[in-house]
This record gives C-alpha cells, sequence and structure tokens, in this order.
C-alpha cells in the first residue's frame, strides 16, 4: 500500500520549512510568490491533502454538524435534512447525517459517534422517549437543538411544528364533511408527535360536541408504510368500520390506501383518507393524498442556524439565547377526503 504524503514530504521536496508549508496552506498571502508557487507546485506533484482531522483536533473545532433523525426512508426527514444542509454548506460546513431508525439503543450509538468524533453541533430528533440519551449525551458539552420535538424540560434550543394544531386541522377537516367516526392510525407511542396528534384530533372532535368514543385508535410499531398496510388490514376486520382514517403521517396513510384499493374499497367514497407531513409522495399518489403540511425544509435550516449561532456564542464572536421555535402546519386537500356525506 502506498504510504500517505505528509506535510514534511511537501517541505522537503519544495526546500522550504515545515512552518512555510503550513502558511501556504493556512496564510497564503504571508509568503512570498515565488515560494508560495514553489510549495503548491509540489503539492500539487505530490498529490498531498491535508488531514481535515488533525487540523480541527488543533483548532478544536469540527467543521461537521450531525443531523440524527427517526426514518431516513420519510421523505418528511430527506426534506428536513436538504435544509439543515444548505444552512450549514452557507456556513462552511458539513452535515453527517445518521438514521436512528426509531430505536432508542441506535440513537444512542449515534450520539456517542457524534461525542468521539467531537462534532460542532448536532441536529437530533429523539427515539428515545425517556429522555436518557440526550442527559448522556449533554455531559459532552456539545451544542444540540432538538427538530421536530419541542423542547419539554430542558433549556436547549427546538424547532417544531404545532402538531396539536395539526391534528385539530386534520379532524376538523372530516368532521366538517360529515364523518362522525374516524380511525386514528398512529405509531410508537412513545413518539410525542404521535400523542399531540391524537390530543388535537381529541380537541376537534369536543368541538364539534362529539365525543372521544367517536376516535378509534390503531396503534402502530413503526411509521411507514407497510405498518400502514397493516393497520389497513385491521381496519377491515372490524364490524363497524370508521368512515374516514386520519394517519399520523403520510407513509402510514400510503399503507392503509394501498389496502384498501387492494380490497376494492373505494377512497374517498367508502372511506376518506386524511395523512401528515405532506411529502411529496402523498400528491402523487393514486389517489391524492390531503394531507397536513409540515414546512420540514424551514425546519431543518432554521434549527441549523440556531445551532449556528449557539456554537459561535462559544466563541465569543456573537450573542445566543436558547429559543423554542414552533411552526405552525397547514391543511392540503386533495381527492383522498373530498366523499360527499
Amino acid at each position: 500500500m502506498a504510504q500517505s504524503v505528509g506535510i514534511k514530504d511537501v517541505a522537503r521536496a519544495a526546500g522550504v520549512s515545515v512552518g512555510t508549508v503550513s502558511n501556504v496552506i493556512n496564510r497564503p498571502d504571508t509568503v512570498a510568490t515565488e515560494t508560495r508557487a514553489r510549495v503548491q507546485s509540489a503539492i500539487d506533484r505530490l498529490g498531498y491533502v491535508r488531514s481535515e482531522s488533525a487540523r480541527q483536533l488543533r483548532a478544536g473545532r469540527s467543521r461537521i454538524m450531525g443531523l440524527l433523525v427517526l426514518d431516513m426512508g420519510n421523505p418528511f426527514f430527506v426534506d428536513l435534512a436538504r435544509g439543515a444542509e444548505r444552512a450549514a454548506r452557507d456556513a462552511g460546513l458539513g452535515v453527517m447525517v445518521c438514521n436512528s431508525a426509531q430505536s432508542a439503543g441506535e440513537e444512542a450509538e449515534y450520539l456517542s459517534l457524534f461525542a468521539e468524533q467531537r462534532v460542532r453541533g448536532v441536529l437530533l430528533t429523539p427515539a428515545d422517549a425517556t429522555g436518557r440519551n440526550i442527559e448522556t449525551f449533554r455531559r459532552h458539552n456539545i451544542p444540540f437543538v432538538l427538530v421536530d420535538r419541542v423542547a419539554e424540560g430542558t433549556t436547549e434550543c427546538s424547532v417544531s411544528v404545532d402538531d396539536v394544531a395539526g391534528g385539530a386541522l386534520a379532524v376538523r377537516h372530516l368532521v366538517d364533511a360529515g364523518h362522525r367516526s374516524i380511525a386514528y392510525v398512529s405509531g410508537p407511542p412513545g413518539l410525542n408527535q404521535v400523542r399531540d396528534r391524537r390530543i388535537g384530533a381529541l380537541n376537534a372532535l369536543a368541538e364539534a360536541g362529539l365525543g372521544p368514543d367517536c376516535l378509534r385508535e390503531l396503534p402502530t410499531e413503526r411509521l411507514d408504510v407497510a405498518a400502514g398496510r397493516d393497520a389497513g388490514a385491521r381496519l377491515l376486520g372490524l364490524a363497524d368500520r370508521p368512515t374516514a382514517v386520519f394517519c399520523a403521517n403520510d407513509l402510514l396513510a400510503l399503507g392503509v390506501l394501498q389496502a384498501m384499493y387492494a380490497a376494492g374499497i373505494t377512497v374517498p367514497d367508502d372511506l376518506a383518507i386524511v395523512g401528515y407531513d405532506d411529502i411529496e409522495f402523498a400528491a402523487a399518489a393514486a389517489v391524492p393524498l390531503t394531507s397536513v403540511r409540515q414546512p420540514a425544509v424551514t425546519m431543518g435550516a432554521m434549527a441549523a442556524e440556531l445551532l449556528l449561532e449557539e456554537t459561535e456564542a462559544e466563541t465569543g464572536t456573537t450573542r445566543h439565547e436558547h429559543r423554542r421555535v414552533v411552526l405552525q402546519p397547514e391543511l392540503v386537500v386533495r381527492r383522498s377526503s373530498l366523499s360527499a356525506r
């Protein structure tokens, strides 16, 4: 295996000191033009690439921001990552994206990795409902911002959407369409988002003078299409099947839609469906999906900007105050919920 080229090799080839090579790389204006050209020629000839990790170790500041989300298979989190990456790139940083797969154990492993790499900071959508992973990570004194989650009981920054309002938007729309028996295809009960959307749904029913028994919850272990298909099969087996379904995200809703299509159930005439997130596939479904839109790209960008502001404050170049940003959702109505009752 070929030995890597180091800064000493460049200095030897150019006939200068290691310090001069370092100045050419980091402070080229301080080096005479002829010397700078000779060093650059040696760099190009030898194929030298500086060790970014070594530079960061000396400087004590990484150029990498960590991003840990629940499910990179969900386009919502892809859009969130796009927003974070855009803001990080504008600041000259890169983003290390990791997927906890909704597992508290995997989340702990990735947070440990971020600590080992001494990343500049972390954007985190928590999978661990107990908060223990966050408490452990906090000991490393690495700034972090919670994304798609309100920072309850903590002082850290957070960027989220008002999921209670979002759940109310979805069910209010169904109630206004005449539905009085609604299923809620939820997800892992430990996720705050699932809980808050259910609270919003119950609030909308109460506003209409309807009791909580009008909402039939069908929990799922995951928030993906397969879990939605399974929930759809359970829904079909109910003797008193609801006339509408509100799903905790669009992937679940697409799975329910697939199950209905396979069983010959017409959407929206036999069953109205509303999802959550308004991912790109929602509008492209066989029956375009009504969904509660979250501004995912904006969330990612705002979270990254808060994190950057906090890390810059550590250097004394700016001031930072922790704050919770709560964005408002929007209902996007499409054909999946437009049956006349």
